[in-house]
């Protein structure tokens, strides 16, 4: 791993040394204003770092556009900093490619957010635009082919999943994979782009800086001009993925009821990369809270393995209950399952109206809530050493599925901040009380 900068081109050109293949996969659209120049700067730089490195190709992955038309900043943006590689020395290969279906996509995280967010959506008129879209899986296939290509070759290439649809069904696609109800989408005459731009800011935790332009760029159809990408990649094993199909491999994770928050596993297209936004991924909502105390981890192990039925939630009883009743009124398990053993639990066992997803004992506990609410529910508790003590956390994670969900959060957040840290100190509390009680044993 060498760490560069596109500003500078004696530091970049020394990075591409001994490289073969090239691939500038940066945008600035986020930088906010002036990120045009500074794209088509940065790019002049690194077309002359390859160029002075021996690169052989350059491989850039740029924006779907139709042709003889006046473009929006962004795209036009796309198609300089194309045009400045395939105008250098260096052969370029540049796709060209609609919205990318996968997380941390801008194009496609602004259709999740909006689809999950609004079940009636008044849209400006070109949500009726004719959109090509292309699932990540594929786009990373064609960025892979591209470095095997033999002979000389300095062009742009449309890529697409041959599928078109308008803005306002990739939206609605969306909400039927995501088992969302059906989303009425208006078209309204709404011609300025950055007023557009705005209500989408407002209506999803895509930044204005970056939300402005991407509303811009979908003021004319992004579909594929032509498929001479076939005559030199064949298309992947089982054909190119359809948008529905790449919509549902985005949602993957979410469909398991997977939490997306500390999974070895990683690797799905729905999984955000560190590298991206804060915005990307479906949303999820986290109440964490963090305790450190002088108390053996065994001894603090011991009382979270014991959580639940007579040993009850160490806050607000009445709460607890008053929540249980309600669930169970409304066709839920409720709080009247209990547990099977007081002290200890296995993975898939029921602890009142959670069940045990997973346990690595005396570390970590993660149930999932079997209640019913809109959305998916979590609760993890662990303990680590810290120093002579222990470190515990606790974390309420929810998916909320819909408005009703995001909702549903709001409305319960007010006794969040009552139970969650009376529940924490009281759970610390009661493993001191135990330490004092008898000696810590060892940790299975």
């Amino acid at each position: 791993m060498v760490q560069s900068s596109l500003d500078d081109g004696d530091a970049l050109g020394a990075a591409l040394s001994g490289v073969d293949v090239f691939y500038y996969l940066v945008h600035s659209m986020a930088a906010g204003a002036g990120f045009e120049a500074k794209e088509k700067a940065m790019a002049r730089t690194a077309a002359d770092a390859a160029v002075a490195a021996g690169v052989d190709r350059i491989v850039y992955l740029g924006g779907l556009h139709p042709q003889g038309v006046e473009l929006s900043t962004h795209m036009r943006s796309r198609e300089a900093v194309g045009k400045v590689f395939l105008d250098s020395p260096v052969d370029a290969v540049v796709f060209q490619a609609g919205v990318v279906i996968g997380s941390g996509s801008a194009s496609f995280e602004m259709i999740r957010h909006l689809s999950e967010t609004l079940p009636l959506m008044p849209a400006p008129s070109w949500v009726r635009n004719r959109i090509e879209a292309i699932a990540v899986r594929d786009v990373l296939y064609y960025l892979v082919a591209a470095a095997s290509l033999e002979g000389t070759i300095n062009r742009t290439f449309d890529i697409g999943c041959r599928q078109v649809l308008t803005y306002a069904r990739m939206m609605q696609e969306y909400s039927a994979e995501a088992g969302l109800p059906y989303r009425v989408v208006l078209a309204l005459p709404i011609p300025a782009p950055k007023l557009a731009g705005m209500w989408v800011a407002l209506t999803t935790p895509i930044p204005w800086s970056m939300a402005v332009p991407l509303v811009q760029s979908l003021q004319h159809d992004a579909v594929s001009n032509e498929h001479d990408i076939d005559q030199y990649i064949p298309q992947p094993d089982g054909g190119l993925t359809p948008y529905r199909s790449a919509v549902a491999l985005a949602l993957g994770k979410e469909r398991d009821g997977q939490v997306e928050t500390t999974w070895a596993n990683a690797g799905a297209d729905s999984d955000p990369l560190p590298s991206d936004p804060e915005w990307a991924g479906h949303k999820v909502y986290i109440d964490e809270r963090t305790f450190h105390g002088d108390v053996d981890p065994a001894h603090v192990w011991t009382v979270i393995e014991g959580i639940g039925g007579r040993n009850g939630w160490y806050s607000l009883p009445l709460a607890w209950q008053v929540r249980g009743w309600l669930d169970k009124l409304t066709g839920g398990a409720g709080l009247l399952r209990g547990r099977r053993h007081p002290h200890t639990l296995a993975t898939g066992e029921v602890v009142d109206w959670w069940r045990v997803e997973r346990i690595d004992r005396g570390r970590l506990l993660r149930l999932r809530a079997e209640m019913r609410a809109p959305g998916r529910a979590w609760l993890e508790l662990s303990v680590e050493p810290d120093g002579a003590g222990s470190r515990y956390r606790q974390r309420a994670i929810f998916f909320p599925k819909g408005l009703s969900g995001r909702l549903y959060w709001l409305a319960v957040l007010p006794f969040h901040s009552l139970i969650f840290p009376a529940m924490a100190r009281n759970i610390t509390a009661t493993a001191r009380k135990l330490a004092d009680a008898e000696p810590a044993a060892a940790t299975p």
